[in-house]
């Protein structure tokens, strides 16, 4: 690493064309080359506005009123949009939080990732092709050929990050901004995704600015952080230093938000789970074609579960594990192909004589509350539609019951005639968890409800949760890829891999005493943030004797 300056942003301010909102704050900072920065915040912080402007991508809405950016000495705004051209791909690389809407989805992989090459280097086709097969081989892309004539729709999450990764770095750029990379990918991708980053970067001397939530793998990965709080830098330097002595009240906030474990709880003892599968199975269908049907895929492999009242028991595995058609077929939203769901210790089946009364004490928060909520219904009518069949409750109760636990999960009465798109991510989050809890369930099924959270936020709706889950006393089955957060709200932790359960127990056994060896895999995977007895956070891995860590395989 060089004390030349690679990028240098000095005094940006941005702005919100129509109402005049400055968004971005006199923000300074630089990059040098080879070089990993941090930058980390809230949302609304101003963190991907300020790296949208590193290229001039800023929405049409935001313009830029002050301060310079200067790229290997160019300042950007004296750019031509040609020149801009030139340099976006070529020199400075993006890679955006979700890769489903930044590749093509009517495009070949192929045909994407030659795009680049074909506009920015003066390569044959044969050439191209070789520099994609051989980019795509070095993402972990066990097919490349194949990759080559398949549409994005047909890789996962973490297969399509690995992708995006490929289609920037074959230009060799000098600088990567990479925004949420791994936002929404399990543990295991997540890692894998960040080290397959950290090493085609310094293969090639690219610098890094990594905008992330996600404060434990910031601080893995970065020589440097900052942190942004609405729109301004309040605190930067050396990661290591600003963790073990953070100085400004927000980094200490953030830092204080980071999940941890607490004490046991004592459940009560019970003779009867609340709710049981038996020998569950799920078939997935094969696509009927003109003349021949393509094999169906089994999804679940006789599952076994039983959780008991006030339980509340976590669902972690990779992504494809069978975590979420798990939740979906308790909640009634799949139909098995065989086994045996049971309530409160009686047989439930569709049209049975308790089935209406499992499908009302049994409710799900779904991961994404902005696609679960109807934009045209305000907040009231959306928590009070779960209401709509309760037996003798009148239309005056009703409503009381909507404000009480609207107060409940912290938002009051005063939301009842809002929208959703007029609240944040965790407030509408907080709408979803108080429509099912409304009808005072006696089983919630939460589907990632705390994934696409800052970190704040998601601290504050699982204190949220917590308390209401303690206050009513529902069974709940938390199904999350966040380790941190499990280990944070779980009594007991059942570990699933391609559609099977393969280890579970109580929390801490699962945490500290790991059997099964994909266990294992998944808690080394993810770095821990440990409290010092002077307030800051240290860095270490779980299980660090069987963690890869990635320096090894880039000295």
């Amino acid at each position: 690493m060089t004390d030349t300056k690679l990028l240098s942003v000095e005094g940006l301010r941005l702005v919100v064309a129509h109402s005049g909102l400055e968004v971005v704050k006199g923000v300074s900072f630089s990059v040098a080359p080879g070089e990993i920065v941090g930058i980390v915040g809230e949302s609304g912080s101003g963190k991907t506005l300020a790296a949208k402007a590193i290229m001039s991508l800023e929405p049409p809405s935001i313009r830029r009123t002050a301060g310079t950016i200067h790229f290997e000495g160019r300042d950007i705004a004296q750019l031509s949009p040609a020149e801009l051209r030139e340099l976006r791909g070529a020199r400075i690389g993006m890679v955006f939080q979700e890769p489903m809407t930044s590749l093509n989805p009517s495009m070949l992989i192929g045909r994407q990732l030659d795009e680049g090459l074909a506009l920015h280097r003066n390569l044959s086709a044969e050439e191209r092709r070789a520099l994609v097969l051989d980019m795509l081989r070095r993402v972990g892309i066990k097919d490349p050929e194949g990759a080559l004539t398949s549409y994005p729709h047909q890789f996962s999450g973490g297969m399509r990050q690995r992708i995006m990764l490929a289609s920037v770095m074959l230009l060799q750029p000098a600088l990567l901004v990479a925004d949420e990379p791994t936002t929404a990918l399990d543990a295991v991708v997540q890692r894998d995704v960040l080290e397959l980053m950290v090493e085609l970067t310094r293969a090639r001397g690219t610098a890094v600015l990594m905008i992330s939530h996600d404060l434990s793998m910031v601080a893995r990965y970065t020589d440097r952080i900052i942190v942004m709080c609405r729109g301004e830098i309040v605190e930067e330097g050396a990661t290591e230093e600003l963790l073990r002595d953070p100085r400004h009240p927000y980094t200490r906030k953030l830092l204080a938000a980071m999940p941890r474990r607490l004490p046991t709880r004592d459940i009560p003892p019970a003779t009867t789970p609340i709710v049981e599968v038996r020998d569950l199975v799920v078939d997935y269908g094969g696509k009927q074609g003109f003349f021949r049907k393509e094999p169906g895929k089994r999804a679940l492999h006789g599952i076994n579960l039983a959780i008991k009242p006030r339980e509340v028991v976590a669902l972690v595995g990779g992504s494809g594990s069978g975590k979420t058609t798990l939740g979906r077929a308790i909640a009634g939203l799949l139909k098995p192909s065989g086994g045996e769901i049971r309530y409160a210790g009686r047989s439930i089946v569709p049209g049975s004589e308790g089935w209406n009364d499992y499908r009302f004490n049994c409710q799900m928060v779904f991961q994404d509350p902005y696609s679960s909520l109807d934009p045209r219904m305000t907040i009231g009518s959306l928590v009070l539609e779960a209401l709509r069949q309760v037996p003798n409750m009148s239309a005056r109760d009703k409503i009381a019951r909507v404000h009480e636990v609207l107060g409940e999960v912290g938002l009051g009465e005063t939301y009842a005639d809002r929208y959703p798109h007029e609240l944040s991510g965790g407030q509408r989050q907080r709408v979803a968890i108080a429509r099912a809890i409304v009808r005072r369930p006696a089983f919630v099924i939460a589907d990632e409800p705390v994934s696409a959270l800052d970190v704040t936020v998601r601290a504050q709706v699982l204190d949220v949760f917590a308390d209401l889950q303690e206050r009513h006393g529902f069974s709940c089955l938390f199904i999350s890829h966040d380790l941190g957060v499990v280990e944070q709200i779980a009594d007991r932790v059942v570990v699933m891999k391609d559609g099977q359960i393969v280890e579970e127990g109580d929390r801490d056994a699962i945490f500290d005493r790991p059997q099964h060896p994909y266990t294992r895999q998944l808690l080394s995977a993810i770095p821990v943030l440990e409290a010092t007895a002077g307030g800051g956070l240290h860095l270490k891995w779980r299980l660090d004797d069987e963690a890869r860590m990635p320096d090894a395989a880039f000295a």
